[in-house]
């Protein structure tokens, strides 16, 4: 060092109080020298052997520094690098290293700048944002826990993470999620971390949980309560880090799930960055074992009938349609579809109540009987069907169709009557009757009517011959609808969808309505189905994406352009490759904007054929179209479909709607459906409000747009333009 004179350069308290560190660099001699301040992030003096300071320097980052000097010692200019430095006492810091221009000296010159706090917050940041990306794709708790165990160690440099969940029913703490860095053999920690098993209050994890604060530790081999010091001295591993797991449930208790770990093999300094992050890691586990609460919520009443528990129509279908589906070569099973005789004239001379007495009891009765792996469905009204395990025989299906017209034939006690029905039963099996949900539901039923016509209280089978005894009606209906359209029978009405606060029409959706040349309206939930199976669907969806172009260029052409039109799609028309030319198509023949019209569809209609659909969305999005999920939670709910989905805004059913603001499960869903579509920008819809109480619910929880007979009824296109002209509150 004696080749740089150090009293003659610069170091004053400036430096100091910025935490800012000089070097010089003798490109003759190689000595080195430092200011005060940068002799303190090395630990060394101010003339250090130049070894001395690379030994500070973590291994990783050696060869970039002296990569730097070595351009330095070669006359360059412009130099600058970053790199990490374990100090005494601070921890691991972050230091940049910025060349200084000395142009025609002998000795470079220089700055070393403490940016640690900056790289940690550009790291909380990315982890942050990691964090919440993969919460997102994540359906199941374990899935998520054990992903944020990894995440956490691989970003943050731990070698060991653990998650200690409290097993409610022993009232002890037990390692469930474990994860460790493939490099190191941390065996005998993991196995006496299986083993052991905790009260609230006692070693490490017990404390922690019952304080709800965290605990730092820099040797884990010589802590007391640790109760796996030994196994931690064996494996290595020194500085740890506990943290509780606690969140504020809807009913406003606070909840204490569990209690994360994580291990090094490094001594770290408790200013480490996961003490920073830990808070923000609960808080996100906590929202995610919440939001997969409530998702598990909404899946099951979604698909369960509500008052007996069994499956409801939709979800029965859902799983007739995956057996036939996962159906092997040669193999069979069956379809039971059942309906109560004389149930009318018991609801006639006693009421709903009795009604309803009967048809729970028979829901347990068919619980109680249904053989193992039979699926049992409420299908409405006095209708159950029973779905048989694969490989079920012709003989087995009629044994249980016996032992159900036996459970029906049993009294029902409502008060101090014993009330008596009977029930006929169809039955059909695959493959035999059909290949898919509907034609083997169609059988059953023919079969059924069978059973009624032959005088009730029996079982069929579909022999081919029989038919329901609304067939006629049904083809007479379907005959009458192949003509509709070229008939003109078919019109638009439209329902306000307004704003919560000021209740403004911010969008319309156009509803299909039938008018039979005799002047009767046949209601969309009759003729839609017979449309869907006989895929007239697509012609009436054309008709109807036709006429709400017409009707919307008659809204611009009126001077109202800032409504919306919504317009409902179904399956086979959403799966077209040549949608997005037709409806273009459509739209410029109209003279509207693609940006006045959003497409609706259900989750059923993505997950049919998600590639398809899914390709089809983004090309009519990227055409200006308008996409929304229609009747969000009444289908698959899958939070890794929906942000994978291109949207702009999702419709909350009307069915959760139903017990807002008085039921508190249904409040609980609306409010994480809305924070849902706040988090992921999209505009949120609620359907079917009837009550100023549940528009006030709604508004207090910043839902933004509403719809149902409260904000409005469906209403012809001349008594839309009245609406919009003159707002008006609901």
């Amino acid at each position: 060092m004696q080749n740089i004179d150090i009293a003659s350069l610069h170091d004053d308290a400036g430096d100091r109080l910025a935490g800012l560190g000089r070097w010089w660099l003798d490109r003759a001699g190689g000595g080195i020298a430092l200011s005060a301040v940068a002799a303190s992030f090395f630990g060394t003096g101010r003339h250090p052997d130049p070894g001395a300071c690379l030994a500070r320097i973590e291994p990783a980052d050696r060869h970039v520094v002296r990569a730097a000097l070595d351009r330095v010692h070669a006359g360059g200019t412009g130099v600058e690098c970053e790199f990490r430095v374990r100090t005494d006492g601070l921890g691991l810091r972050w230091l940049r290293l910025q060349q200084i221009d000395t142009s025609g000296s002998p000795v470079a010159a220089g700055i070393l700048v403490d940016v640690t706090a900056a790289r940690q917050a550009a790291a909380r940041e990315r982890f942050n944002f990691a964090l919440t990306q993969y919460l997102v794709g994540t359906d199941s708790i374990d899935d998520a826990v054990t992903g944020i165990l990894q995440l956490v160690c691989e970003e943050l440099g731990w070698e060991w993470g653990a998650y200690w969940a409290l097993d409610d029913r022993a009232g002890t703490l037990r390692c469930r999620y474990a994860w460790q860095a493939p490099r190191h053999a941390l065996a005998p920690f993991r196995a006496a971390s299986a083993r052991l098993t905790m009260a609230p209050g006692e070693g490490m994890i017990g404390t922690v949980w019952d304080s709800g604060e965290a605990r730092w530790i820099e040797d884990a081999s010589g802590t007391a309560d640790l109760l796996r010091a030994q196994a931690a001295h064996a494996c290595g591993l020194q500085s740890a880090y506990f943290f509780p797991v606690t969140f504020v449930a809807s009913d406003a208790c606070l909840m204490r799930p569990g209690v994360l770990e994580f291990f090094s093999v490094q001594q770290r300094q408790p200013d480490a960055q996961l003490p920073g992050l830990a808070k923000s890691i609960a808080a996100m586990i906590a929202q995610a074992v919440e939001r997969m609460t409530q998702q598990e919520r909404i899946r099951v009443r979604a698909q369960t009938d509500e008052m007996t528990g069994l499956a409801n129509r939709a979800h029965f279908y859902d799983q007739v349609d995956r057996q036939c589906r996962d159906a092997r070569t040669g193999q069979t099973f069956g379809v039971l579809f059942v309906d109560l005789d004389q149930f009318k004239p018991i609801n006639d001379a006693f009421g709903h109540d009795a009604g309803n007495v009967v048809l729970t009891t028979f829901a347990g009765r068919l619980r109680a009987l249904a053989p193992p792996g039979w699926r049992i469905g409420r299908l409405g009204g006095d209708e159950f069907a029973l779905l048989s395990a694969p490989g079920a025989t012709p003989q087995e299906l009629e044994r249980v169709a016996e032992t159900v017209l036996d459970a029906a034939r049993r009294r029902f006690v409502y008060g101090e009557h014993r009330l008596a029905v009977s029930a006929s039963i169809g039955i059909s099996t695959y493959p035999d009757h059909g290949g898919c949900t509907r034609e083997l539901l169609h059988a059953a039923d023919a079969a059924m009517y069978t059973s009624k016509r032959s005088g009730r209280n029996l079982a069929s089978r579909f022999s081919g011959d029989g038919a329901p005894a609304d067939a006629g009606h049904r083809i007479g209906l379907l005959t009458d609808l192949h003509s509709a359209i070229r008939r003109g029978e078919f019109f638009l009405e439209y329902q306000p969808i307004r704003t919560s606060d000021n209740m403004d029409i911010e969008a319309v959706e156009a509803l299909i309505r039938w008018r039979r040349p005799n002047g009767e309206i046949v209601p969309p939930n009759v003729f839609i189905p017979l449309a869907e199976q006989s895929r007239l669907i697509v012609d009436i969806g054309r008709w109807v994406v036709r006429q709400a172009c017409q009707d919307l260029a008659r809204l611009r052409a009126a001077g109202l352009t800032g409504v919306r039109v919504h317009v409902n799609m179904a399956a086979p028309e959403f799966i077209d490759a040549e949608l997005p030319d037709r409806l273009t198509a459509i739209a410029a023949a109209a003279g509207v904007d693609p940006r006045g019209i959003c497409l609706e569809l259900t989750e059923g209609v993505v997950m049919k054929h998600p590639e398809k659909s899914i390709a089809t969305m983004r090309e009519l999005r990227r055409r200006g179209f308008g996409i929304g999920l229609d009747d969000f939670g009444m289908g698959y709910s899958s939070l890794s479909l929906l942000k994978n989905l291109p949207i702009g805004s999702l419709k909350i059913d009307r069915l959760f709607m139903a017990g807002v603001p008085y039921d508190r499960n249904d409040c609980a869903i609306v409010r994480s459906l809305l924070d849902l579509g706040r988090h992921m920008k999209l505009t949120v819809v609620a359907e079917g409000i009837e009550t100023d109480a549940q528009l006030g619910y709604l508004r207090q929880f910043g839902c933004p747009l509403v719809q149902g007979w409260l904000p409005g009824r469906p209403v012809p296109l001349e008594r839309l333009f009245d609406l919009i002209a003159q707002p008006q509150a609901a």
